[in-house]
């Protein structure tokens, strides 16, 4: 069952900073780190349950893992019976993931 991916305010505001900050370093890179980052949460619409599950998460919290470059970026998300909400994007060095 394909599933409806939606992003939460907060996830949005990630993704802008995110693109912000690359976008200061290189043009090219932060286009393709956004790209990246879409891809990978796009197709949670049909494998949603392919991120890892949290030890300490309730309620189908799950995290994946975007592979980009040296390291990459986390997307935090919630897994319901037809929707997909992504909660937090993070790169894989900030602190303040969770």
């Amino acid at each position: 069952m394909k599933r409806k991916v939606r992003y939460s305010p907060e996830a949005r505001t990630d993704i802008l900073r995110l693109y912000a900050f690359l976008l200061e370093k290189d043009v090219v890179a932060a286009g393709q780190a956004l790209a990246a980052i879409e891809q990978a949460v796009m197709g949670l619409a049909l494998l949603p349950f392919r991120g890892r599950r949290l030890e300490a998460a309730v309620d189908n919290i799950r995290e994946l893992v975007t592979t980009f470059g040296k390291a990459g970026y986390l997307a935090l998300y919630h897994v319901s019976d037809d929707m997909v909400t992504i909660l937090a994007i993070r790169h894989q060095r900030e602190d303040d993931y969770r």
